[in-house]
């Protein structure tokens, strides 16, 4: 059975509403590195989901700081189709947790 990701998905579009609404200055002075590390984090996580034996080696691109509430929305959507598509439903819910917590403690 696939673990629920709705907590997930919204949790998502918090976090990216929040950081598209920062002016450029908030954006320079770190918020847009911190979107970035977000990503990577969740992109981290759906790939040493889907492809164990990789290690979740891919990172993110820097693609400028006007992109990075569309990378975090993308990467944290394909971490909850992981997610929902895991083989082994108690470590879905370990990543989905932890997922979770990255958002949380993005305070932009």
């Amino acid at each position: 059975m696939a673990v629920e990701t709705a907590e997930l998905h919204a949790a998502l579009e918090r976090a990216v509403e929040r950081l598209r609404r920062l002016p450029e200055s908030r954006l320079r002075r770190g918020a847009a590195a911190e979107g970035r590390a977000l990503a990577d984090a969740l992109t981290r996580r759906a790939q040493l989901l889907e492809e164990p034996h990789r290690g979740g080696t891919r990172r993110v691109p820097d693609a400028g700081l006007w992109a990075v509430g569309d990378q975090i929305a993308v990467t944290g959507h394909d971490l909850a189709r992981a997610i929902e598509a895991a083989d082994d439903p108690a470590r879905a819910e370990r990543e989905l947790a932890e997922a979770l917590r990255l958002l949380a403690a993005f305070t932009v």
